[in-house]
């Protein structure tokens, strides 16, 4: 059952309304149902708004940052408890850590590259938690696509949808959601 989701998501305030309004509701979503949020630890961007969500609905966030992000005064000082770590990688470790299942929202390069990290994790069999992809708007179809391609030339061993879960909207996150908890 999953209790804590880790988040993985954007730190980009730039990013069109739609996403922004996306990580609002899933983080309302989560705090309704009670399960606990771990995420990047961060203020900005999608980031942020999960944060406040989660917050403002009455949920419990959990935040991991690397101290150089700290230091760069981009970490949330409302979150229920905040983790600071020396390195990006121990950041992924402990998020890894603290949660029962992953959720990779809309992102960019940070997004990627714990999108691709807890999903080798999981093809090396370190961990056999959830891991949901919200395809939202479409938005990862070019990554589904190069995956099932690297699968389809063999440089990748198992079938995409082995190691993850794809759900297309928001709606039918909300509908889907407790499948995995």
């Amino acid at each position: 059952m999953i209790k804590s989701l880790c988040i993985y998501c954007a730190s980009s305030a730039l990013v069109d309304q739609k996403y922004k309004d996306l990580a609002r509701d899933v983080a309302r979503v989560c705090a309704e149902n009670g399960v606990e949020i771990v995420y990047g630890g961060g203020h900005v961007g999608l980031m942020g708004i999960v944060a406040d969500a989660a917050l403002a609905h009455g949920g419990r966030i959990i935040g991991v940052i690397p101290e150089f992000l700290k230091d760069m005064e981009v970490a949330h000082s409302g979150l229920s408890a905040l983790h600071v770590t020396k390195t990006m990688q121990e950041r992924q470790y402990k998020m890894a850590e603290l949660a029962d299942g992953f959720l990779i929202l809309p992102g960019g390069m940070g997004t990627l590259a714990e999108f691709f990290e807890i999903v080798t994790w999981k093809s090396l069999k370190l961990h056999d938690k959830p891991i949901v992809v919200l395809n939202a708007y479409g938005y990862w179809d070019s990554l589904l696509a190069m995956l099932q391609t690297g699968y389809k030339e063999k440089f990748i061993r198992q079938k995409p949808e082995v190691l993850f879960d794809i759900i297309p909207d928001f709606n039918v996150f909300k509908t889907q959601f407790f499948r995995f908890s």
